[in-house]
């Protein structure tokens, strides 16, 4: 059995001045936010870089340590 849906009417929103200007406000706003999280965002995946080459060295230098010390 098919199941009876619900028409409700059209919400018509009308835009005032004051609302266009907080739209342009909010819209600049998130702009300016999302630049500063790709800053942010190329910044952090640089600094995962820089750990993830640490990470390498000192295992590598571990890996020779150890096996000089086995000889």
């Amino acid at each position: 059995m098919a199941r009876r849906r619900i028409i409700r009417p059209v919400h018509v929103s009308v835009i005032t001045p004051a609302d266009s200007r907080r739209l342009l406000k909010l819209r600049a706003e998130l702009e300016s936010a999302r630049r500063l999280f790709q800053r942010w965002l190329a910044r952090l995946k640089r600094a995962g870089n820089a750990v993830a080459k640490q990470q390498a060295r000192i295992a590598r230098l571990e890996k020779q340590l150890r096996l000089l010390e086995e000889c």
